[in-house]
Formats: C-alpha cells, sequence, structure tokens
C-alpha cells in the first residue's frame, strides 16, 4: 500500500497520560519511537516540541470523550491534527495494550486508512458549546413543567385538561392561588380568568372543586416553580451571551433565515455544528452523512439488510428535523410542504420528514459555497402546479394547430395561433 504520511505520529489518549509513537519511513521499513507523556499542559508543551524536533507534523488520535480536546487546543496552532471515530482504529482483541494502540493508530494513518472527523475553528467550538448547553436547559425546563403539572393531577387538579397552556397568565394566577390559599373560593377563582377562558368558568371550577393538596405538597410545588423560574433566567442569560458570540456571522444567519422553517434561534444552532466554511466537506453528500440523513449501506451475500439511518449529528439532525416539521406546515412557501406530501404518502411520515430534512441541509451547503439567498431551481413547478399544467397543455395546442396548418389540414383562418 501506499505511504501517504511518511513522518507521522499515533496517539492513544487517556484522561491521565497519552502515548505517542513516531512513524519514520526508512525505505520500506518503517521505524518506530514511542514516549508517554502526562496529560497536563506542561507536559503536552514537551510532547509538542518532541514532536517538532523530530519534524513530525502530522498526527492522528481518536476521539476519546473530551480527554483528546487538551492535546488537540496546544497542538493545532503547529501540528496538523486528525481526530479520528474510534470505529475507523479500533485494535484487534486479544492483541491491545496502550502501547500497541498508539502504534496501530500510527500504522493505520501512515497509509492513509483513518478518515478524519470534522473538528471546526474555535470560535465555533466555543459557540457550539453555548448552544449545546442551551438545549440541555431547554430539556430541563420541559421536564420541570412537566413535572409541575403532574403534581397538580396527582392532587386532583384536572385544570390541564381545561387550558390549553398550564403556564399562561390565567393557568398561572390560578395555580398561585392553589398553592397559597388553604380554602378555595370558586368566585375569586373565576375572577382571575382572562379573555377567552371566562367562557370556561364554570368548567374551570369544576375540574378543580374537591382537590386534595397538603401543605407538603405545596412546598414542592414551589420549589419545582422556583428550580424553572430559575432555569428560565438562565436560558435569557445565556442567550444574551449567545447573541454577542453570534455578531460575526449575522450575515450567515440572515441567509439561512430565508429558508422556510428556520428561524433565529435554529440557524444559530445549525451555524454551532457545521461552521460556514463547506471546505471541509467534500459534497453535500459527505454533510449530509456526516449529519446522518443518509440511509446506511449494509449488503451481504447480494442481501440488503438494515438501511436506517446513523446515530451521528446528536444535536444537529434534532434541529434540522425540527425545522423540517415547521417548513412542511408552511403556506407561504409551500415548496417542502408539497415535497413532504408526495413522500410520506409512498415511504411513510417518519422517512418523509427525514428526506425533507436532508433537502434543507443540502440547500444549506449550497447557500454558504454559493453565498446566495434560498431559491430551489424548481420552486415554479410546485408553487403553482395547475398553472403549469395549463401552460403545457396551451403549448400543446399551440404545437398541434401549426402542424394541422403546415400539413393544409386546416387554414389559418380556422383557429388563432399566437
Amino acid at each position: 500500500m501506499k505511504v501517504v504520511y511518511p513522518i507521522c505520529c499515533g496517539v492513544d489518549v487517556h484522561k491521565t497520560f497519552l502515548v505517542a509513537t513516531i512513524i519514520t519511513s526508512q525505505g520500506i521499513t518503517p521505524h518506530y519511537s514511542k514516549k508517554r507523556f502526562s496529560t497536563f499542559n506542561n507536559s503536552i508543551l514537551q510532547f509538542k516540541q518532541w514532536l517538532i524536533d523530530n519534524n513530525c507534523f502530522d498526527v492522528c488520535m481518536e476521539s476519546t470523550g473530551k480527554y483528546y480536546v487538551p492535546v488537540y487546543n496546544l497542538l493545532e496552532d503547529t501540528i496538523r491534527v486528525t481526530v479520528a471515530n474510534p470505529k475507523w482504529v479500533k485494535a484487534v482483541k486479544g492483541n491491545k495494550d496502550d502501547t500497541k494502540d498508539s502504534k496501530w493508530i500510527g500504522d493505520l494513518f501512515r497509509l492513509g486508512l483513518v478518515p478524519g472527523s470534522y473538528i471546526p475553528e474555535k470560535p465555533i467550538r466555543i459557540l457550539r458549546e453555548y448552544t449545546r448547553y442551551r438545549s440541555k436547559l431547554v430539556s430541563c425546563r420541559s421536564s420541570e413543567k412537566n413535572r409541575f403539572q403532574n403534581a397538580f393531577t396527582v392532587c386532583n387538579v384536572a385544570l390541564d385538561a381545561v387550558v390549553s397552556d398550564m403556564f399562561g397568565k390565567s393557568a398561572t394566577s390560578i395555580t398561585d392561588y392553589l398553592i397559597s390559599s388553604d380554602t378555595f373560593n370558586p368566585e375569586y377563582c373565576t375572577s382571575l380568568l382572562q379573555k377567552s377562558l371566562k367562557k370556561k368558568a364554570d368548567t374551570v371550577v369544576e375540574s378543580i372543586e374537591g382537590y386534595q393538596m397538603t401543605q407538603a405538597q405545596k412546598e414542592r410545588m414551589i420549589m419545582v416553580r422556583s428550580h424553572l423560574d430559575y432555569i428560565s433566567q438562565s436560558i435569557a442569560k445565556l442567550d444574551e451571551n449567545l447573541d454577542k458570540l453570534v455578531e460575526p456571522y449575522e450575515s450567515a444567519i440572515k441567509l439561512l433565515c430565508t429558508i422556510p422553517g428556520v428561524n433565529r434561534a435554529s440557524a444559530i444552532t445549525i451555524i454551532s455544528e457545521i461552521g460556514t466554511d463547506m471546505s471541509q466537506f467534500a459534497n453535500s453528500k459527505r454533510l449530509c452523512c456526516w449529519a446522518g440523513l443518509t440511509p446506511g449501506n449494509n449488503e451481504s451475500a447480494g442481501k440488503k439488510k438494515s438501511v436506517r439511518i446513523t446515530r451521528a449529528g446528536v444535536y444537529l439532525k434534532p434541529a434540522l428535523v425540527q425545522v423540517a416539521h415547521a417548513a412542511v406546515k408552511s403556506d407561504k412557501s409551500p415548496y417542502y410542504k408539497i415535497k413532504y406530501e408526495r413522500i410520506y404518502k409512498r415511504r411513510g411520515k417518519k422517512r418523509a420528514i427525514i428526506a425533507i430534512a436532508r433537502m434543507i441541509l443540502t440547500a444549506i451547503y449550497n447557500m454558504f459555497v454559493t453565498g446566495e439567498v434560498w431559491n430551489p431551481s424548481d420552486l415554479y413547478k410546485t408553487d403553482m402546479p395547475q398553472e403549469m399544467v395549463d401552460k403545457q397543455k396551451d403549448k400543446a395546442v399551440k404545437q398541434a394547430a401549426k402542424l394541422l396548418i403546415s400539413l393544409g389540414l386546416i387554414k389559418a383562418t380556422d383557429i388563432s395561433v399566437a
């Protein structure tokens, strides 16, 4: 096999130490030089200097949790670091230890058998930390909302069956009243209702009357509510910091917001995951594969096995699916809606929404490459399908009329041909 990197290094990273093996090609036979370093900063800088002294500027290491990140941070300015998925550099069982792992990684990398993972530039990585933390906080807030609502359900309060939002103004006023008061006054409860909910006053009172709520349960509800308020404040503060971080990417955000279903929050999430430089991906298909939106390839003995999408894109894929759901409900720009309706009749709704998510990601790739706003080439065919059919019919009639006139079967005066 052809040697791609004559001088390279394979690194096996652990929590407290790393083992590195420099491979230099002397003719056909490779020469190995192994060394062990600590993962403290001064030791990593010694490792960096050791690489430079040996004229080694190509390093490969597997992405073991977050342990590779400190090493990557100190090497990226001088050394070309390839971070590999562990499944591509996994050693054979029974012949595996720390020293052999680094040698095995170096041997595979030397021959160009290790595809590198996409590691964005540092500003994007910092932005990614914020957006991923925000998604965790939003999930936590949803859990607390469900917990708060369930606390009333077990106390025989069926308010959630009457109101559409347990955290609206009217519902919030009623829940605060139930928690703070030891008695229930139907007239006062009715006075707390606002707007259209006043029409359901009798139903609201009926859903609450006869409730059973002890002081201990009320204290727990207060704790859940205070935690919910704290999470909401944290999200608001995090959004303020996000607005400062995304200032250099405002033009890209405005570009993405031209896509149906994409709002500012989802645009920031997409940019934090894939960046704005598409040179990292060979084409849009590679980007979709990296995001886990392409079918798997699993065939043996002429039989195709599971072709389910991969588990990649843990944060990007849900964001794109959420955007796809919003896009297929848009009436202002029904491009994706029409596509979705055609696909789900044949393949089902779940596969159809994944297909729409992939279309959106493909559009994002081309928009970042060309700098153009969202404008699919076949948009005019889907926005006005009936008008297009009528135009095609008129064109066919005119062509048929011209043919009949040329054959002398009819006269030009018999029919008006434009």
